[in-house]
């Protein structure tokens, strides 16, 4: 009994559509930035920790950093898994096709 060794590379794989996350969640964070500018500037006379709305929008703008971090980071980390595949497969011997 042989087994027979065929390459999958003619098959149409799902690629995740990480670019479009990535400018989605850097959209978000700029709308939540000029939120938390708002909300802060509003508010910004009576400055203290009473001060809800104030509280509010510099958590606004720490979120949007957050955001922003976090959706930099999902493309980063999916180039570098790109990257590495890509890599990976340069790397590796032609098979020979099967007849």
């Amino acid at each position: 009994m042989t087994t027979k060794t065929t390459s999958m590379n003619h098959l149409k794989t799902v690629k995740p559509d990480v670019k479009r996350l990535v400018n989605f969640m850097t959209a978000v964070a700029w709308f939540i930035l000029g939120i938390g500018v708002l909300l802060s500037l509003i508010n910004l006379s009576h400055f203290s920790d009473q001060n809800t709305g104030l509280m509010v929008g510099i958590g606004f703008l720490i979120g949007s950093v957050h955001i922003y971090v976090i959706g930099t980071a999902i493309g980063l980390v999916h180039a570098r898994m790109v990257q590495h595949a890509e890599s990976k497969n340069a790397s590796l011997p032609e098979e020979e096709p099967i007849s």
